[in-house]
């Protein structure tokens, strides 16, 4: 059984009850990491997650509240122990902007640091990423102001997808397509973001069994906004929480 860990939900704008939007899959041997905001180590740590058991960081976009932990979490691992290779993975422009961003801190002059495997996703829909018995994963283009990619796993048992910063978007309802859950973003209605209606009619049109509302305003009505999603989708929906467990 997989286990999702929700790290955090908030928008771009956290507060102390509401990490930046990022979360954990724990599929046996690979256990993956999407998005790296704030102090990756110590909201792991919160979570009762040891750092050094990530195999894969999977980065959706290049927005800081979505990035910046990156170069805190590598320097951690590194002073951790940290031996084995880390796979990072996500569009050509993410990952050419991580690595100059971990180019003015140095990093190759850090002695004896761990191999990071970097793995650059041409443009597209069903793009697979990760390919093994405890979990295959693929991406497709999201809806954004700046490239983006939502995800789409497959369990021996059970399925999920994460739309992450998008407006509704064709590619991603398609990724979405019949998955146990859905996580799909309700910052509100506007460019490169959805509102929770409009989450609800991804997923309705998807036809997903659960939707999970995330990276939303820290101020809303929880009621307010758990019900416009239910006035368009017809089955189950939950508002994410910090440090939230869903186990699929």
């Amino acid at each position: 059984m997989a286990q999702i860990i929700i790290l955090g939900t908030a928008n771009a704008v956290p507060d102390k009850h509401h990490a930046s939007t990022h979360l954990l899959v724990d599929a046996g041997e690979q256990v993956i990491l999407v998005d790296c905001a704030g102090n990756p180590v110590v909201r792991l740590d919160q979570a009762g997650v040891d750092p050094l058991s990530i195999t894969d960081l999977i980065l959706t976009h290049f927005h800081p509240d979505h990035v910046s932990g990156v170069p805190l979490l590598l320097m951690d691992l590194w002073l951790m122990g940290r031996n084995k290779p880390l796979n990072v993975i996500g569009l050509d422009d993410v990952i050419d902007r991580t690595v100059k961003v971990m180019e003015i801190f140095n990093w190759k002059d850090w002695d004896g640091f761990y191999p990071v495997n970097f793995y650059r996703l041409p443009d597209g829909e069903r793009m697979l990423l990760i390919d093994t018995d405890d979990v295959k994963v693929w991406a497709s283009k999201g809806c954004h102001m700046v490239p983006s990619i939502g995800l789409r796993m497959q369990f021996p048992v059970g399925s999920l997808c994460y739309s992450s910063d998008t407006e509704p978007c064709d590619a991603i309802e398609r990724l979405a397509e019949g998955v146990d859950v859905l996580i799909h973003e309700s910052t509100g209605e506007g460019v490169g973001h959805s509102s929770p209606k409009q989450a609800g009619e991804v997923a309705q049109r998807a036809g997903v069994r659960k939707l999970v509302l995330i990276h939303y305003p820290t101020d809303i009505d929880v009621d307010e906004w758990v019900n416009q999603a239910k006035s368009t989708f017809s089955g189950e929906v939950v508002l994410a929480t910090d440090l939230m467990n869903l186990s699929i």
